[in-house]
């Protein structure tokens, strides 16, 4: 595989990695590089990210569903208020992906995040954007980088803020699926939709 944008079983170029699946597909589509904002979506992403870690991120994509059952939607004050018991019923969850360390950090993290001002988190994770138009458009997969200096810079601030499984290569798996930078390779059909934001 070069890499490069290929044609999906309806004849449009997407990235590569897109191709190989409906639920990639769909996911591609419909929002990965497209904008999010809101506190609670993107606590959701974070997590969804940390998650994935060490796995394919199709295996949480099948699962998203059950992430948010067991999860209250990511709606930060009501993971905030967990109990122990929640924390045993997660780890119990087939639905989702029963990582001791990956659930306690979800926790954790929405326990930190409820004491932020509302936007709070949705500020700090723009201001990280980089500026578009200053980064080349990746031709091939190989020209998409798994960190960069802003992805360091933004793990840094989440670490230092008090967030878990926040490192470099998952805060770019972040700005990647959020919108923050645009990394469809250079003939996919995504590149050319209007990014809003």
């Amino acid at each position: 595989m070069s890499g490069a944008a290929l044609a999906g079983p309806d004849g449009v170029l997407r990235c590569p990695w897109a191709v190989s699946s409906g639920d990639y597909m769909s996911y591609h589509d419909e929002e990965w590089g497209r904008p999010v904002h809101g506190d609670d979506a993107l606590y959701e992403r974070l997590s969804l990210e940390a998650f994935q870690s060490g796995l394919s991120w199709i295996t949480i994509l099948r699962r998203r569903e059950g992430f948010r059952a067991a999860f209250a939607d990511f709606r930060i004050a009501e993971v905030a208020a967990f109990t122990e018991a929640d924390r045993e019923r997660l780890l119990a969850d087939p639905g989702i992906i029963r990582n001791r360390a990956k659930i306690e950090a979800t926790l954790a993290n929405a326990r930190v995040l409820a004491d932020w001002a509302p936007g709070a988190l949705d500020e700090l994770i723009w201001s990280h954007a980089p500026d578009r138009a200053s980064r080349p458009v990746p031709r091939t997969l190989a020209d998409v980088p798994a960190v960069t200096d802003e992805s360091a810079a933004l793990s840094k601030a989440l670490k230092k803020r008090g967030l878990r499984f926040v490192g470099p290569t998952t805060a770019y798996a972040l700005m990647q699926a959020c919108g923050l930078v645009d990394d469809h390779v250079e003939a996919c059909a995504s590149r050319s939709v209007p990014s809003g934001g």
